[in-house]
């Protein structure tokens, strides 16, 4: 089939329900395409990373959608719903609506459960209110919401709904009572200034800081540590004669550690402080989060946070045990339960209804948002799904291909944008888009049966696709040998109970397992915070600021954002020791949240190129001329930047009873710099055509600037020579952020012994791209660093030097170390659920 051509229906006899006709579709770098869709069938949208295959299903078909959608809502209403773009297409025929699931990066809330997200928590509410068993002496039932610890009525008057109490202690607060106040002997204190304020406020107050702590009476240390006074004094500094008086606030060393958890926005000064905080159920409620004439109703003789701490395995059989208690339980149970069994065929009985959401694994969170679609009972609709099966093992996807299989036969169309190949071969149709990425995709190379593609040689995908054309990683590899070992003793956090594992130094290392084994909690919480606790004991990191303002976020600094790890201890962490600590200097996390916070954070600015770029501009005679110095060709600086926009390149146009949108700057056309600023070339370029062209195009036109040069031959290692410089942050997927700050700390010039830790690095990655990765990953290990990644990928799997393998299942099940070694070691053991997989990509 010709690029962009249309499918004749014919060649589909048994896709009877017609087909979306898309004719013209200009969104992103789609190239004028028209392509048919089948609907009632499951079509796969595949293609590398960036090609346009999530801009024609996501960003043309289900923006069309629902923007018709939005034009049947009264005007007034449409104002109140957050409203999608209008797509660039000419015409879409025959188009139901759509409900789209896309990959959600952010970070959940830590209110959020498995209930809240299912929806389930609502229905067990009602249940409570409703047909539950109250106290004789209870006046009355009570509203659903008095069993949520998340709203005013249902939340524990104690600790407002979150389980947990915080409490201080003067052992806490003061570790060492041989010290005196001067020397730090209430630790729980700030240091640096703060700590020296209060210090100096007490002497003013008339105290004594230089006695040892423990020679003071029992009410000057009560007074110290737990007042709620806060007197105001005028203090002179005793051992300072630069510094000025000043007036003083006297904070409790309790006052401030609750202040400061209560309010800090920053995480690692939260973490600091908790190491003075003895953490426990609160006593009131016993954990639950709710007030005690909640807890006093049951239901089947439970309490409703007895319930949703049950497995909902067991859940399911405790609620048929109470159906029959009234007309009213029997309707709401048999509701549950059916909801229910849809989370169990999606291999999730394990969780419980009151699971925090941020305990989950990526997998388990996708399964939760597919299962609550199929119990929604839609016909005729279009779901569009964004790679379902991200963050699932291979035997996970098998039940996921279930669950698609029965929203199409429940009567609607399901389209998915997939990488995963195992996923792709059991779709109706495929649609690939290519054959590059960037402005060298956008093109419908192939839309027909999947069988089809097998006779498309422009088709990358095709490579991985079928077993005639094989591409296996890691053939004829000789396996690195470890340097050392990195052990961790007696872990224990969420379901790795008492736990040893030994990481060998020097090498690839891949962490397997079913969703909801342990595999992310063991690297990404465990091995993360632990190791950097010990590396950096005590560190108060400030956390990277965006790198808007083009300063000192460049790459050969350490608060890069994103990429150096600056880790605190979580309560929730337990590790008796580590041995072999001594040959790590260096820890670094490279996930896929996001490079920046707002458009005004980009490629250039993160990877510090843009520095060489400005340098560059600022060298030319023209600019020197006029006094131009390297600022002057920041969109971020006052000066060179346009002043009706800001440097932003757009600007905000309000429309009555419409969405809200965004147009070129009138002043600057899109630029972000004002005219005097653009009147300065570099070899024929001003810097907003530099920022405008895409890494390839600037590898070739920046070849003689050395450092920036280097940043972009990186990048196109990554496979990222399609982004714009100027591209906004907050346009990249998650893969791309990723890469990004891989390719950051690839242009480091640092020697070994740093710690990498990746948490699913290839989701979102074409297999193509997956390869790229790999040789980066490898390219770390031969300079003497250790790379750990937590993967489902088997091709990943195969081409590591050692394989840690836990399970066997998910949750209460999971935990255990099943089998570690080399990868074939791993293929061959019999019970572990990765062998079968890993047998099938390691090479024959």
């Amino acid at each position: 089939m010709q690029p962009n051509s249309v499918p004749d229906a014919s060649v589909a006899p048994n896709l009877r329900g017609g087909f979306v006709r898309v004719r013209g579709a200009r969104e992103n770098n789609l190239r004028n395409v028209d392509v048919d869709v089948p609907r009632d069938a499951i079509v796969a949208f595949t293609g590398v990373s960036g090609s346009g295959k999530s801009s024609l299903a996501f960003g043309t078909i289900f923006a069309e959608a629902q923007r018709r959608f939005f034009e049947s809502v009264a005007p007034y209403a449409r104002r109140l719903i957050q409203q999608g773009h209008t797509p660039h297409v000419d015409e879409i025929t025959g188009l139901p609506p759509a409900v789209a699931l896309q990959q959600r990066r952010g970070t959940p809330s830590s209110r959020s459960s498995v209930g809240t997200v299912t929806t389930l928590s609502n229905s067990l509410r009602m249940l409570f209110s409703r047909a539950g068993l109250y106290p004789a002496d209870t006046a009355g039932r009570l509203e659903s919401d008095s069993f949520s610890p998340n709203t005013a009525m249902g939340a524990c008057p104690q600790c407002h709904g979150l389980g947990m109490a915080h409490t201080v202690t003067e052992a806490s607060l003061v570790p060492d009572p041989s010290l005196s106040i001067r020397d730090g002997a209430i630790e729980a204190w700030p240091g640096a200034w703060q700590g020296k304020n209060l210090r100096d406020i007490l002497i003013e107050l008339g105290y004594d800081v230089d006695t040892p702590w423990r020679h003071l009476d029992r009410t000057t240390r009560d007074w110290i540590l737990f007042t709620e006074e806060q007197p105001v004094v005028q203090v002179t500094p005793q051992r300072d004669r630069i510094a000025k008086p000043y007036q003083g606030r006297f904070w409790s060393a309790k006052s401030y550690v609750l202040h400061t958890l209560a309010d800090s926005k920053s995480q690692s000064v939260r973490a600091r402080v908790l190491r003075y905080v003895e953490t426990g159920p609160c006593p009131l409620c016993g954990g639950a989060g709710l007030r005690p004439d909640a807890l006093a109703v049951t239901f089947a003789g439970q309490n409703i946070a007895q319930l949703n701490s049950l497995p909902m395995s067991q859940l399911v059989g405790v609620l048929k045990s109470g159906a029959d208690s009234s007309e009213v339980a029997g309707t709401i149970t048999a509701d549950l339960g059916r909801r229910i069994d849809v989370l169990l065929d999606l291999g999730l009985g394990y969780l419980s209804l009151g699971r925090p959401t941020p305990t989950l694994s990526p997998g388990e969170m996708q399964r939760l948002r597919i299962a609550t679609q199929l119990r929604s009972g839609l016909f005729g609709v279009i779901y569009v799904l964004d790679e379902p099966s991200a963050g699932l093992h291979p035997a996970d996807a098998e039940p996921l291909l279930v669950v698609l299989e029965q929203l199409k036969l429940s009567g609607n169309s399901v389209f998915v944008v997939e990488h995963n190949m195992q996923v792709v071969a059991q779709a109706d149709w495929v649609i690939d888009v290519g054959p590059r990425a960037g402005e060298g995709g956008g093109v419908v190379l192939y839309s027909g049966p999947t069988a089809g593609l097998a006779d498309v040689p422009a088709s990358v995908t095709r490579d991985y696709l079928f077993p005639a054309h094989p591409s296996a990683p890691g053939a004829a590899r000789i396996l690195r040998e470890p340097s050392d070992w990195l052990t961790l003793h007696g872990i224990t956090r969420h379901n790795l109970r008492g736990l040893d594992a030994e990481f060998p130094l020097g090498v690839l290392t891949a962490v397997t397992g079913v969703s909801g084994s342990g595999k992310s909690t063991l690297v990404s919480q465990v091995l993360a915070e632990a190791v950097g606790e010990r590396l950096h004991p005590g560190a108060e990191a400030t956390p990277a600021e965006d790198d808007a303002a083009d300063t000192a976020i460049t790459a050969g600094e350490d608060d890069t954002e994103g990429t150096e790890a600056r880790v605190e201890p979580d309560e929730g962490v337990t590790v008796e020791h580590i041995d072999g600590l001594d040959a790590v200097d260096r820890l670094v996390r490279v996930d896929q949240k996001p490079i920046g916070r707002t458009p005004r954070s980009n490629l250039a600015t993160y990877t510090g190129l843009f520095d060489a770029v400005r340098v560059a501009f600022a060298a030319t005679d023209a600019a020197k001329s006029r006094g131009f110095g390297a600022g002057r060709f920041s969109f971020n600086v006052v000066g060179g930047r346009c002043p009706t926009c800001l440097g932003e390149g757009s600007v905000a146009v309000g429309l009555l009873f419409l969405p809200g949108s965004y147009a070129p700057c009138p002043e600057c056309r899109g630029s972000r710099y004002n005219p005097e600023t653009l009147e300065v070339t570099y070899r024929g370029k001003t810097v907003a055509d530099v920022l405008g062209l895409t890494v390839d195009a600037a590898a070739e036109f920046l070849v003689d600037v050395a450092s920036a040069a280097r940043s972009l031959a990186t990048l196109r290692e990554v496979g990222l020579g399609y982004l714009r410089l100027g591209q906004p942050a907050t346009e990249l997927s998650g893969g791309e952020a990723q890469r990004i700050k891989l390719a950051t700390e690839l242009q480091r010039a640092r020697r070994g012994h740093t710690l990498y830790l990746l948490d699913e690095p290839t989701t979102g990655l074409h297999p193509a791209d997956v390869e790229l990765l790999l040789a980066q990953l490898n390219r770390l290990v031969d300079a003497g660093n250790t790379v750990v990644v937590v993967e489902h990928d088997m091709r990943v799997v195969a081409a590591a030097d050692w394989v840690i393998d836990l399970g066997p299942s998910g949750g209460d099940a999971g935990g255990r170390i099943q089998v570690a070694g080399t990868p074939a070691h791993v293929a061959e053991h019999p019970t572990s659920a990765t062998a079968p997989y890993l047998r099938a990509a390691l090479p024959r």
